[in-house]
């Protein structure tokens, strides 16, 4: 190490109270650049794309088509902000932002964050089976303003039978997918068997089924009717403000 400072400790988790446990440092290089942005401007300054992000699994990467689990998955954009200008969606995965490889959603916010506000840079995100390319101009986080939070409305219950994934579903009115900012989806109004396991429940909201986008319950149903039941399946899932993937195994039911 040659007596180099490589970190500077900030916080320490300890169980017992005493100065023994994991040490969290910021590295110096971010130190550092934090010190020039305070001396040239006093404060500091963070770029901001504005999307809530996820981890990608194992399971997901593989029923989306990636290679490996990689990436940012995007799981809610600001309807207001840089992204959603440059056109990322929901659902995507970041796999490059300014050049630079997203091996893990941890690495997205340290990059984005280090980017100038203003600059327009280049941004790969892996969608519906396949890579995009789209050029976003990074805002800056001081002057951004958060988004509200929207209320979600209580689904009515639906007489329509459960399709093979456990699922009861119907359309959304089209002034409500207006409303949500969204193309196309189908409303979950009951829950059993498989999709039940997998965490879904009533009021969400399905917008793609393995990189299919979802139109109507028809269509839906008619999809889920095709599927091989050995296959785990991937749904593209909106609650509330926040869109995943759920991955759900038919053969459990």
């Amino acid at each position: 190490m040659r007596g180099e400072v490589v970190g500077i400790n900030s916080q320490i988790f300890t169980t017992s109270g005493a100065f023994a446990g994991i040490s969290f440092a910021i590295p110096i290089d971010e130190a550092i650049r934090v010190q020039e942005q305070l001396r040239a401007s006093g404060r500091v300054i963070r770029g901001r794309i504005g999307v809530t992000i996820g981890a990608v699994s194992r399971e997901v990467a593989e029923a989306i088509g990636l290679a490996k689990p990689q990436g940012a998955l995007v799981t809610s954009v600001d309807p207001d902000g840089p992204a959603a200008k440059a056109g990322v969606e929901a659902g995507d995965v970041v796999l490059r932002f300014d050049g630079r490889p997203i091996e893990s959603q941890s690495d997205l916010p340290r990059i984005v964050g280090g980017t100038k506000p203003g600059a327009r840079v280049a941004m790969n995100v892996w969608r519906k089976g396949s890579p995009r390319d789209l050029q976003v101009t990074v805002g800056e986080m001081a002057q951004e303003q958060q988004a509200a939070a929207r209320r979600g409305d209580t689904p009515p219950r639906s007489a329509a039978a459960a399709n093979a994934l456990g699922l009861t579903v119907s359309d959304l009115p089209a002034e409500k997918l207006k409303e949500l900012g969204i193309r196309s989806a189908v409303q979950v109004d009951a829950v059993d068997g498989p999709a039940a396991s997998a965490g879904l429940r009533a009021g969400d909201l399905i917008l793609a089924l393995n990189n299919v986008d979802v139109v109507n319950a028809k269509q839906f149903n008619d999809q889920v009717g095709k599927l091989d039941r050995k296959k785990n399946v991937a749904l593209l899932v909106r609650r509330g403000d926040a869109t995943q993937y759920v991955i759900v195994r038919p053969a459990d039911r």
